[in-house]
């Protein structure tokens, strides 16, 4: 009997350790979204960015994706994001969708501009860059190595009065 209760100890020591251990790491790491303010910005392209994305500047997270959605009137994306209160941006901030490295995910990374002009909160970012995928990427790679081999066909081909001269 005593040795059952010895088990039902320990594992009960396990369970509020891990339990802890879990509550420690979600409190200390930056899964949480962000409080303060939202924004919102039209993109042609996502390209993966999703609700609990992060939002950057300079490396330094400083928001979180929240929504996004469709606009019924364009079709673009409508990308809804929060800013910490005591980041204030300016009206000609950039908004670009960035992978973290070749194979990471995405976050929205801001680059402030330089107006005098705050967004104010519920504003609009005008300046959107689009994701770039990496398929995209490589079709066009592969599409300008195959307009340069037919270039290079071209130039290897004899022209008409090459032709001529050899027959004299």
């Amino acid at each position: 009997m005593s040795r059952r209760f010895a088990e039902t100890a320990v594992g009960a020591v396990v369970l509020v350790i891990a339990v802890w251990f879990l509550f420690f790491a979600y409190s200390s790491s930056e899964f949480r979204p962000v409080k303060g303010y939202s924004l919102s910005a039209k993109f042609t392209s996502v390209g993966g960015l999703a609700p609990g994305n992060d939002v950057r500047i300079g490396g330094v997270k400083i928001g979180s994706v929240l929504d996004q959605r469709i606009d019924a009137n364009d079709f673009r994306a409508v990308v809804v994001f929060s800013v910490r209160s005591d980041v204030k941006l300016p009206e000609d901030t950039v908004a670009a969708i960035t992978s973290d490295g070749l194979l990471g995910g995405k976050y929205l990374r801001l680059e402030p501009g330089r107006a005098q002009a705050m967004i104010a909160a519920g504003g609009t970012l005008k300046n959107t860059r689009d994701a770039l995928s990496l398929e995209d990427l490589l079709g066009r790679a592969i599409f300008l190595l195959s307009e340069g081999d037919k270039k290079e066909d071209k130039k290897d081909e004899p022209k008409k009065d090459d032709k001529k001269e050899e027959k004299k």
